[in-house]
């Protein structure tokens, strides 16, 4: 069965990522991988060396970002809960979600910069066409709002989300995160509101490292 890496960090994700681009590449293409993502965190600065070295390994480019979402709204920066934030994940499907997240990694960090360049809700609807999304991983909303045992709230934001990006463009992000045994729970919710609302799910790794 073919497997793609949608949830995938390079050393652009600063302090928090490890492989190098080529390194990447050339660990897909081994494993006979016809495409692979690039979702760093806040930041497309890894894009157009991804976009080439990938072309040229003869491995199908996917251009995304892992999203910090404002939990309000851009204009709110006045206090610590202000810096809070969830993550998500967005995917280019096209060149035009790829101009959106040039668009959205712009505002980001012009106008929603506050301890992290981030998105809100609004912006996000804005520009939201041609890109697909999901979840993130236990930062990000949907999975944070299972943790504190909310899950009418977890329902409600991956309605929200899913209602954002449109039919078929918004997948619930299952991961293993062994370390973590929380990660368990919100698998079993995550399904549980795939089954409730239609919204398909998607197993990614949230790689930080090659091994």
């Amino acid at each position: 069965m073919n497997f793609t890496h949608l949830h995938v960090h390079s050393h652009y994700s600063l302090l928090d990522g490890l492989p190098k681009i080529p390194d990447l590449v050339a660990s897909a293409q081994s494993k006979g991988m016809q495409a692979l993502a690039l979702t760093d965190h806040g930041s497309l600065y890894g894009a157009m060396e991804f976009y080439k070295t990938a072309r040229r390994a003869g491995v199908k480019p996917i251009i995304g970002l892992e999203a910090y979402l404002a939990p309000g709204t851009l204009a709110e920066k006045n206090s610590r809960a202000d810096a809070d934030y969830f993550h998500l994940i967005l995917l280019a499907r096209s060149g035009e979600g790829y101009h959106n997240l040039l668009r959205l990694v712009t505002i980001s960090h012009l106008e929603g910069f506050y301890y992290k360049p981030r998105l809100d809700k609004r912006v996000l609807r804005e520009h939201a066409s041609g890109l697909i999304g999901l979840s993130g991983c236990l930062r990000g909303e949907i999975a944070r709002a299972v943790a504190t045992g909310n899950l009418e709230a977890a329902e409600a934001a991956a309605r929200d989300l899913a209602g954002i990006f449109g039919p078929d463009s918004f997948y619930l992000e299952l991961q293993r995160n062994m370390t973590d045994p929380l990660q368990e729970t919100v698998n079993a919710a995550l399904l549980k509101i795939s089954k409730d609302t239609g919204i398909p799910v998607v197993a990614t790794g949230d790689a930080h490292y090659l091994e």
